[in-house]
């Protein structure tokens, strides 16, 4: 894996997953659209983008694409972005809903308001090269998370970047950004996770 591109999905069945493609690309790693479940096969790692979360669970529905995927990112690097965010979640509040109940944290939805409240922010991150542009659109809130995780930024004291072992959240959309450290950072922990383990 060090001297390729490890090939990482994009769900492409709603939100901007081009861009996502595109960030992807451009981090060094080998893009790929996902829109049926057989196409998890082989990859090193998965984006579920932004979009509406319910809208994501209808078309999950179909083909047993939902339990294929919970299966998947049990094992496999996966960074949810927005409705991502809340798909990967264990807890999902205003209203309940079904999730993948992957990464220890509650998330309320639609949390700073309307379309019209959606805005830009730069923000302090955990992530070298100072503060980090978020674009927020009718973003979740994660109010709570677990011990295992680990912040990497925020937004008035609340979490929107967040790592737990080989799984990554943002509340935000960083395809949407010219700020390239975020796509970078999913790209480096998909290569650690495939990297074979040094023996004696």
């Amino acid at each position: 894996m060090k001297d390729s591109k490890p090939v990482i999905g994009v769900l492409a069945l709603q939100g901007a997953y081009e861009k996502h493609a595109h960030a992807l690309e451009a981090a060094g790693a080998q893009a790929r659209l996902v829109k049926r479940p057989a196409e998890l096969a082989g990859l090193d790692g998965l984006i579920i983008p932004g979009g509406e979360s319910t809208t994501f669970l209808k078309h999950l529905e179909r083909d047993g694409f939902f339990d294929l995927l919970k299966d998947f990112v049990r094992d496999t690097p996966t960074f949810g972005t927005c409705a991502g965010a809340i798909l990967l979640a264990t807890g999902v509040e205003r209203p309940h809903q079904h999730s993948l109940g992957a990464i220890d944290m509650t998330v309320e939805r639609n949390a700073y308001g309307r379309q019209i409240d959606s805005t830009i922010l730069r923000g302090p991150t955990t992530l070298p090269g100072g503060d980090l542009e978020m674009v927020f659109i009718r973003a979740p809130r994660i109010s709570h998370v677990g011990d295992q995780v680990e912040v990497l930024a925020r937004r008035e004291g609340a979490p929107v970047l967040v790592r737990q072992g080989h799984l990554l959240a943002a509340t935000f959309h960083p395809e949407l950004s010219v700020d390239p450290r975020v796509h970078r950072l999913f790209v480096d922990t998909v290569r650690a996770h495939t990297a074979p383990i040094a023996r004696d």
